[in-house]
């Protein structure tokens, strides 16, 4: 940014630069920057939730999904992470081709669309317990596990795979997009600063950003529908959460593939390194919420996960989300396992009674199923089968 658009940008009332935001539908560094130090909190709501109906009406989404913890062994050690196992821990698992079908099965049953594999990053790479178990099995790596089991899932049930595996190479992403609707990563933050000692990516090597956007880029190039997000309140300042914000921006300017966007509150837990580090206030998270409506435009697809909320859930509805998320009626969420999800039958009412129309969608969203390039043919089979004629689910 030159100086003199600094200066100009710092000489502009704020309620000034929040009209121009509301009416050219997006911001730049500089405007994000003012706006977020200085913006009342209920005009940032207001434009939000202007730019929200201006892109997505009044719909807001959800899918129903079985959560499936392919294995909670994972090679990085976040200090807010409760998920995570060294083998011999309690919980620590790989879950077995007839474990995935059998959750599968019970997910089809209960009317799911999606399952979600959640796992964590190259287990292999440090447990020979990991090796071993993927060995065995004929697998070298837990990414071609995690295709295989996606593979499996898709032909025996049709429900269709979100895989959420960490950072992945290109033939990981390759294989990947034969079998899954849409692949996940949270970028989680930008800061390199995070990984210096004492700080929760210190001894976490897949957290290093280049890398997580290594993968974004990756799967652009690809033409695969991805979901992604910045996770808040865990040390970052706000200029970092910013900076990551437009960092996912850029890339969809430049793909045209992120699918939605995450805002992800930290919580702590009992039994994590960072238990007793303050936990990101409903201001603050309505606040980050608004700031990523003006950043990211009225098109995308903002979401924010309301079991992470608590009572407070329905109030983000305020800062321009359109999306819940995954709500699974037969699993827990396994990241945030006190959390409950809300039923949902109460995320209908909360959402309905503030004048919104609460629809179920596929682990792709209804814009990125016409465009040819985003589904392999076999996934595009099963989406026509759960897909009506918007794109949402049957």
């Amino acid at each position: 940014m030159t100086s003199a658009l600094s200066t100009r940008i710092a000489a502009t009332p704020v309620s000034e630069l929040l009209a121009s935001a509301r009416d050219a539908g997006s911001i730049d560094r500089g405007v994000a920057g003012r706006l977020a130090s200085e913006a009342p909190l209920s005009d940032l709501l207001a434009a939000s939730s202007e730019l929200r109906a201006r892109g997505k009406g009044t719909v807001v989404s959800f899918s129903k999904k079985v959560f499936a913890p392919l294995t909670t062994l994972c090679r990085d050690y976040c200090s807010y992470c409760t998920f995570r196992k060294d083998p011999g821990q309690p919980g620590a698992h790989f879950m077995t081709p007839e474990e995935v079908l059998a959750l599968a099965e019970q997910g089809r049953a209960a009317g799911c669309k999606e399952v979600l594999f959640s796992l964590g990053d190259q287990p292999e790479r440090i447990f020979p317990e990991a090796r071993e178990f993927l060995q065995r099995r004929g697998f070298a790596r837990t990414l071609d596990y995690v295709a295989a089991m996606s593979e499996l899932v898709l032909d025996q049930t049709g429900l269709l795979p979100h895989a959420n595996p960490g950072v992945m190479d290109r033939p990981a992403l390759e294989r990947l997009r034969q079998s899954n609707a849409s692949v996940g990563l949270m970028l989680e933050t930008v800061s390199v600063r995070l990984m210096r000692d004492g700080l929760p990516h210190a001894k976490a090597p897949d957290k290093v950003p280049a890398l997580r956007l290594r993968t974004i880029e990756e799967a652009g190039k690809l033409s695969m529908a991805f979901t992604t997000g910045i996770l808040i309140g865990i040390g970052e300042t706000f200029e970092e959460r910013l900076d990551s914000l437009f960092a996912i921006r850029a890339m969809h300017e430049k793909y045209g593939h992120i699918q939605e966007v995450i805002v992800q509150n930290f919580r702590a837990k009992p039994d994590i390194p960072m238990a007793h580090h303050p936990e990101p206030s409903l201001d603050d998270m309505l606040r980050t919420l608004a700031i990523a409506r003006l950043i990211l435009g009225p098109h995308m697809n903002l979401q924010a996960p309301p079991n992470l909320s608590y009572a407070d859930f329905p109030r983000l509805l305020e800062a321009g989300i359109n999306d819940w998320g995954g709500i699974s009626p037969v699993t827990k969420d396994f990241i945030n396992p006190e959390a409950a999800w809300p039923q949902i039958t109460r995320l209908r009412s909360e959402t309905e009674v503030r004048g919104f129309t609460l629809r179920e969608r596929l682990a792709i969203y209804p814009e990125f199923i016409p465009r040819d390039a985003f589904l392999s043919p076999n996934v595009r089979a099963h989406v026509k089968r759960s897909a009506d004629a918007s794109g949402y689910a049957i």
